[in-house]
C-alpha cells in the first residue's frame, strides 16, 4: 500500500509503530536504555551522512565521529544521571567531550595530506555538529526533574507531528510548502502537524505532566516548528548530494537520519522552553 507522498505506507507503520512502542517501554521502564538505542542510532546516522557526503566529495573522519558521538551523548547523559554523586557538571562533559573530537577528528585528517583538508575537515566538523551535539539534547531532557514524562511529551509531539503532516499532506494537499526545498510538504500537511501535535501534548498534559495547557500548546508548536525545520534541513542535504534517502535500512521509511531528522532539531528547542521558568 503506497501513499500519494511516495511511501510504502503499509511497511512504514509496520517498522515505525514497533520503534514508538519500544521508545515510549524504555521511557516508562529503563530511562538509560533509551540512551542505548540513541547512541546506536546516531552511530549509525553518523555513517550515512558520512556515505552521502562522500557523494560530493566531501570525506568525513568517520571513526572519530562515531567514537565522540558515543562519548558525547552518553558522557553527558551519564554526567547528569549520575549528579550529584559525581562533582564534574554535566556541561563540563559535553563541552570537553565535544572539543576532544574535534581535535580527534582534524588530526584523524591530517596525515592524508593537504588536498581536500579544508573540505573533509568541514564535512567532520559540520556531523558533530548536527548529530551528536544535536542528539545530547535527548539526555539532558531525560535527566531533567520529571525529564521522563517531559521527553516522552516531546518524542509524541514531533511524531504526531510527522504522522498528521504525513496523513493530511498525503490526501489534501495541494498547497507547497517549500517547493525549492521539499517538493512534497504543503501547507495543508503543517496544518495536520500542528492539529495533532497540539492534540496529543494536551492529552499529555491533562492526564500526565498536568501543565497548564496554554504551556502545553507553546512546546506542541515549537515541536512542530523546529521538527519542520529539522525535515527541511535534512531534505536540503538529500537534494545537495543527490539522493532520496539516506539509506534503506528502514523499510518505509528510508535511513535513520530520514527518522530521526525532526527530533534533532525539535529536541535542543524544547529543551530550552522546558529549561525557561513557566509563568505563574
Amino acid at each position: 500500500m503506497s501513499a500519494r507522498a511516495g511511501r510504502d505506507l503499509g511497511a512504514a507503520i509496520a517498522v515505525g509503530l514497533p520503534l514508538v512502542i519500544l521508545i515510549v517501554l524504555a521511557l516508562v521502564y529503563w530511562p538509560p536504555g533509551l540512551i542505548v538505542m540513541l547512541v546506536l542510532v546516531t552511530s549509525l546516522a553518523c555513517i550515512e551522512l558520512h556515505d552521502a557526503l562522500k557523494r560530493v566529495g566531501m570525506t568525513s573522519a568517520k571513526t572519530p565521529l562515531v567514537v565522540g558521538n558515543i562519548a558525547i551523548i552518553g558522557g553527558s547523559y551519564a554526567a547528569g544521571y549520575f549528579q550529584p554523586y559525581i562533582t564534574v557538571p554535566w556541561h563540563v562533559v559535553l563541552l570537553g567531550c565535544l572539543g576532544v573530537t574535534v581535535l580527534l577528528a582534524l588530526i584523524w585528517r591530517m596525515f592524508s595530506g593537504a588536498e581536500g583538508y579544508a573540505r573533509d575537515a568541514a564535512a567532520s566538523l559540520f556531523t558533530i555538529a548536527y548529530i551528536p551535539l544535536l542528539a545530547s539534547f535527548i539526555g539532558l531532557i531525560l535527566v531533567m526533574d520529571g525529564g521522563e514524562l517531559k521527553l516522552t511529551t516531546v518524542f509524541l509531539a514531533v511524531v504526531a507531528s510527522d504522522t498528521g503532516g504525513y496523513a493530511l499532506g498525503a490526501t489534501i494537499g495541494k498547497h507547497q510548502l517549500a517547493p525549492n526545498i521539499s517538493p512534497k510538504k504543503t501547507w495543508e500537511g503543517l496544518v495536520g502537524s500542528i492539529v495533532t501535535s497540539i492534540a496529543t501534548v494536551l492529552v499529555m498534559c491533562f492526564c500526565f505532566t498536568h501543565w497548564p495547557w496554554w504551556y502545553g500548546v507553546i512546546v506542541a508548536l515549537v515541536a512542530v516548528v523546529a521538527g519542520t525545520a529539522g525535515d527541511l534541513v535534512e531534505s536540503l542535504i538529500k537534494r545537495d548530494v543527490g539522493i532520496k534517502d539516506m539509506s534503506s535500512i528502514l523499510p518505509g521509511h528510508g535511513g535513520v537520519m530520514d527518522r530521526l531528522d525532526s527530533v534533532l532539531f525539535a529536541a535542543p528547542a524544547c529543551w530550552f522552553l522546558l529549561n525557561l521558568p513557566m509563568p505563574a
